[in-house]
């Protein structure tokens, strides 16, 4: 039976939200001063959400949950101001009208008002928590018969915080077990910043059982908390090798697959710089990288599967004329899902944790399943 308790972080972050939402829009009835406070919210919560800034707040759940808070606010902030032109645009293009019409519309106009608080509830009490398996055939042109039918899971961006429980990630790690992989993958990001429970997220993950192995590679999150080598250390005590500009050759009958892995390739770099080195004539190749804006240059030197994640899926995401509009496109095209680029292929998973919010909108939670398939 699930505890009241367990959501009490939660129920207090939401409350507070609400309230100092519902006391803005006493204080500040003018609508210019609606426009100028919600985008001060929003430009505060994109600030508090930068890594530069949140590393240096106190760590601890109290801290966490107050960066929440002002993020949420000032989401709602800009979603209840954009809701509310919407309605008053509605009112001017009805003009006069009859009382039961003008009732409709009265009532229209304050469910357009209410979405956005009804949308950060739904993204946080339940889209967030709605952990999915997820499988997905790679299809390859002359994969060698010994690989047909390999099946790799992958768990991604798990973000151990107060945002995370170790129920949860428990839970993932069963559905990961659940899929009898021959390999494992965890692609980086365990915790969000130092402070977070990280060898609680270590214990968990020495539960992930594979015929052929588990590795992972590091994300962006393992920089930010200086804990690379930490991670790498403590996890190869229990089998758990990640991958840190290395690769291991790994034999299925006859084939042979090169697994390599790589650390977080920072933005306006060039990518994957010594990572041609890492291939071996002959062999299947498979590369774990954490951001998949990788995947073109990794294409262009023959990796014929890549695994990532990062993107979270969006995490908060809207579909608009059959695309999704999310932050995560503002980095990379290759936001989720199985990508192809000539002969390379490329599976971003939506990861299982969140980051800046505890919050997931159009992009629900997963456990991936990656099948490669002879065509």
């Amino acid at each position: 039976m699930l505890s009241l308790s367990r959501f009490l972080p939660e129920i207090f972050g939401i409350f507070l939200v609400l309230g100092c939402h519902r006391a803005w829009l006493a204080w500040f009835p003018a609508w210019w001063r609606l426009i100028a406070v919600s985008a001060a919210l929003g430009v505060s919560g994109l600030v508090l959400n930068v890594p530069p800034v949140w590393r240096h707040l106190p760590p601890g759940p109290a801290f966490t949950w107050a960066r929440g808070a002002v993020i949420l606010w000032g989401i709602l902030a800009c979603g209840t101001t954009a809701a509310m032109a919407l309605s008053r645009w509605m009112g001017r293009r009805t003009g006069p009208t009859d009382m039961a019409r003008r009732g409709l519309l009265q009532a229209a106009q304050s469910a357009v008002v209410a979405a956005p608080a009804v949308a950060l509830g739904y993204g946080t009490f339940l889209e967030r928590r709605w952990l999915k398996q997820v499988e997905v055939n790679v299809r390859v042109p002359g994969l060698p018969k010994d690989l047909d039918g390999v099946r790799i899971a992958q768990l991604s961006d798990i973000h151990m915080s107060s945002f995370l429980s170790a129920d949860e990630l428990a839970a993932a790690v069963d559905m990961a077990n659940e899929f009898r992989p021959h390999l494992s993958m965890v692609t980086g990001d365990l915790i969000t910043r130092d402070g977070d429970p990280l060898d609680t997220c270590l214990r968990e993950l020495k539960r992930l059982k594979a015929d052929a192995g588990v590795y992972g590679c590091m994300g962006n999150h393992e920089i930010y908390a200086d804990c690379e080598a930490y991670v790498a250390e403590q996890a190869g005590r229990f089998g758990l090798r990640f991958l840190r500009g290395e690769a291991e050759t790994l034999r299925f009958g006859q084939a042979r697959l090169r697994l390599a892995g790589v650390d977080y390739q920072k933005m306006h770099a060039p990518y994957l710089t010594s990572a041609k080195a890492l291939q071996e004539p002959g062999a299947f190749h498979v590369l774990l990288s954490h951001n998949p804006d990788v995947f073109e240059t990794a294409a262009r030197q023959g990796w014929d599967l890549t695994l990532a994640g990062h993107t979270h899926g969006g995490q908060v995401t809207v579909e608009y004329l059959n695309q999704h509009l999310n932050l995560a496109r503002f980095f990379t095209p290759y936001v989720y899902g199985h990508y192809e680029k000539e002969k390379s292929h490329i599976y971003v998973t939506r990861g299982i944790g969140t980051v800046g919010v505890p919050m997931r909108i159009g992009a629900a939670p997963e456990v991936a399943l990656v099948r490669l398939c002879a065509t």
